[in-house]
């Protein structure tokens, strides 16, 4: 079993490229970090670096280690807060992660499952894609909500269909002659507003676009934030492509409308995705389970 403390050393080497800063980042003596560095190597039976004049650079096995030793660091620190919650009366605490419209899509429902009478400690993230798999592996977050059936996952984690929703054609009460259908080559030269981050949402935005030959359009506000692209088209005379689920509350009060395309159809899946050889937390577990009974 690898010594804890040898992890926070090496974890310090690997955030400040160095001995000589890891030294002085835990206020120790240089040759205590060599001495620690040259253990964690004879009991791996590996090289975790090498050293070059701009520091070092982290072999495969190191890079894989570092992954570990920030996890191990991360739970270390949920342990002691959790500890001090529980002596108060808290569960927790559970950090997720997801992006804007799977966030909305599925944790509202989730919180609302859980005991109301219970006092928790839950921290939600709103983050692009690609950075939810590595708050995943550095053990940040228990669980990322997210688009699915995308691509294939990494091994290193799992993933989980929770539901589907259809796209749509979302206006503003400018729009109002629209009927309930559209073609979406019409939009060709309205104005739009569309995500900024290349990731899920922003391919599948794409892809609605190229099944009917019509290129993205360029009279367009780039825009990552779910809050404010509503806003804008909800004050405005742009409009915007979303997963109806993600403007119910919008759609209940009529400050916005979902008008189906008639020319193309694409169907959004959301869940999750946690670390496939990671068990979670009983709240993780359970919030887990609170998502899956509200989409059976």
């Amino acid at each position: 079993m690898i010594d804890p403390r040898l992890l926070r050393t090496y974890l310090a080497v690997c955030r400040e490229r160095s001995m000589s800063g890891a030294a002085r980042r835990m206020n120790i003596a240089q040759p205590s970090v060599s001495v620690a560095i040259a253990q964690l190597e004879r009991h791996l039976d590996t090289c975790l670096f090498t050293r070059g004049r701009l520091g070092i650079t982290l072999t495969a096995a190191g890079t894989a280690l570092q992954r570990r030793a920030e996890a191990m660091e991360t739970l270390l620190l949920d342990a002691e807060e959790e500890v001090a919650l529980a002596r108060l009366g808290v569960r927790g605490p559970l950090r997720i992660g997801g992006t804007p419209g799977a966030l909305v899509s599925l944790v509202p429902d989730a919180v609302a499952r859980l005991d109301p009478g219970e006092r928790l400690s839950l921290h939600i993230l709103e983050r692009p894609d690609f950075e939810l798999t590595e708050l995943l592996r550095k053990g940040e977050i228990e669980v990322a909500v997210v688009t699915t059936a995308i691509e294939v996952p990494p091994p290193d984690i799992e993933e989980r269909n929770i539901g589907r929703d259809p796209f749509a054609l979302i206006v503003g009460r400018s729009h109002e002659d629209i009927g309930a259908s559209i073609s979406l080559r019409k939009t060709r030269d309205w104005g739009w507003v569309l995500p900024q981050a290349a990731g899920a949402f922003h391919r599948q935005i794409e892809a609605l676009f190229l099944s009917v030959e019509m290129a993205v359009p360029i009279d367009v506000i780039r825009c990552d934030s779910l809050m404010t692209s509503k806003a804008i088209v909800q004050q405005g005379n742009r409009v915007t492509m979303l997963p109806s689920g993600v403007i119910a509350a919008e759609l209940s009060i009529g400050v916005l409308r979902a008008i189906t395309i008639s020319d193309a159809r694409l169907v959004r899946s959301v869940g999750i995705r946690m670390m496939a050889d990671r068990p979670l937390s009983d709240l993780g577990r359970r919030f887990v389970e609170a998502i899956e009974n509200a989409h059976i």
